[in-house]
């Protein structure tokens, strides 16, 4: 590495961002690490990390409007089973009356379980070591384009092994052509 002037990129620490000291509901972890799955839509897992800017810190809007989008662009068929940490953004009432308007089942992680929501926790230590760990971010939405074409790239290029080393888009569309 020296030889080539190549360094490597260390994480940063870890600082805990769910904020589960609240008043409202927790559900059941009904998915109680059940990752795999046979088919599309049927289960969504969800969390929030802080990718820091110049105008501040994430507010519980940008979690009601991910899902709308999720929502809207994948049309899923009633019962998917919504899998996230306990966090308000997540616990607020605002949110499961959408997850109950999508009919939605809710699923919540045990308290500082990071194993509980694995897929999800191991794509953003991806997204941030790969993608983010130079990057400084004026705005919100400069943060939001710089990770939207990492998901892109994510999603057309990134092999994984659990999907017989396939990328999420040619193995859903594999199975799309399955039921089809």
């Amino acid at each position: 590495m020296r030889q080539l002037g190549l360094k490597a990129k260390v994480p940063r620490r870890y600082k805990a961002t769910t904020d589960s000291r609240h008043s409202f509901p927790i559900a059941a972890n009904v998915l109680d690490r059940k990752f795999d799955v046979d088919e599309a839509n049927k289960v969504w897992t969800a969390d929030i990390s802080y990718v820091w800017t110049l105008e501040g810190r994430m507010k519980r809007q940008f979690t009601l409007n991910a899902l709308a989008m999720a929502y809207w662009r994948r049309k899923p068929p009633k019962g998917l089973l919504h899998h996230s940490d306990r966090g308000s953004q997540y616990a607020c009432h605002e949110y499961q009356k959408r997850l109950r308007q999508y009919n939605m089942v809710p699923s919540m992680s045990r308290k500082g379980d990071c194993w509980d929501n694995a897929p999800t926790e191991r794509f953003f230590r991806s997204l941030k070591s790969e993608r983010l760990v130079s990057c400084r971010f004026a705005t919100r939405k400069s943060a939001e384009i710089e990770a939207l074409d990492y998901i892109t790239n994510y999603n057309f290029l990134r092999l994984h092994s659990t999907l017989g080393y396939k990328s999420p888009m040619e193995y859903e569309k594999e199975q799309f052509l399955k039921v089809a």
